[in-house]
């Protein structure tokens, strides 16, 4: 119960601040937006393009975190998931309210939750994270980046997003591990909920697979016959 009620104060919170607290907003921020997602980037701030990139990339991450969980919670994750790519963690935040902690796998792996299961997606996710990241820091103009971030709501916002989406994969990689098996390995789960985008691009492309349907079934017979 403490659990939601953290994540809905905290989804309404964020909304709050982002329509009274942060920035106004600036005249071309349509405009802005609409050439960033189709790539005429021409003129903007490389820290910009690949802010707004990377934030493509965090629902890829979610994805890989929440499909095989959402198949036992009351709610299915795919449309918290897919809302996501447009709006972040405004749209994820009522998907945590509402899940409970769950460490169990069930029903058949589809061919989705085996993709974004898949070391290669996290792999791929890592590269593409590395190049925008070193595009920023090469490229990008930091000090424009500061003043737009004080006065653009649209920059401003999707920053605080970022740090947002950041900070709640911590309450997804604890069960995620257990249902893999990985509980003994907390470093790796320290480095997963402690290092910014990259320590969970890197628990991405190293965990262990879930576990197959039969190896699930031998683990609760193997439990139940322990406990009688």
């Amino acid at each position: 119960m403490k659990r939601s009620v953290f994540f809905w104060a905290l989804w309404v919170g964020f909304i709050a601040y982002a329509a009274i607290a942060a920035p106004p907003d600036q005249p071309d921020t349509v405009e802005l937006i609409t050439n960033l997602s189709t790539g005429q980037w021409d003129g903007i701030n490389p820290v910009i393009i690949s802010l707004f990139n990377i934030m493509g990339i965090w629902p890829l991450i979610y994805c890989a975190m929440i499909f095989a969980d959402g198949r036992s919670q009351r709610i299915p994750a795919w449309p918290f998931a897919a809302v996501s790519f447009g709006l972040g963690a405004f749209a994820l935040l009522p998907y945590f309210a509402l899940r409970k902690p769950n460490t169990e796998v069930e029903g058949d792996r589809t061919g989705l939750v085996r993709l974004v299961d898949s070391r290669i997606l996290g792999i791929l996710l890592t590269l593409a994270a590395l190049t925008l990241v070193g595009y920023a820091v090469v490229a990008g103009d930091w000090s424009d980046y500061i003043q737009q971030w004080q006065t653009s709501r649209f920059i401003h916002v999707m920053s605080l997003d970022f740090c947002a989406l950041c900070g709640l994969v911590n309450a997804l990689v604890g069960d995620d591990m257990a249902r893999r098996s990985m509980g003994d390995r907390q470093g790796l789960r320290l480095v997963a909920g402690l290092v910014p985008l990259f320590g969970i691009l890197i628990y991405l492309c190293v965990r262990s697979p879930l576990p197959s349907p039969s190896e699930t079934a031998t683990g609760t017979s193997a439990e139940m016959n322990l406990q009688a």
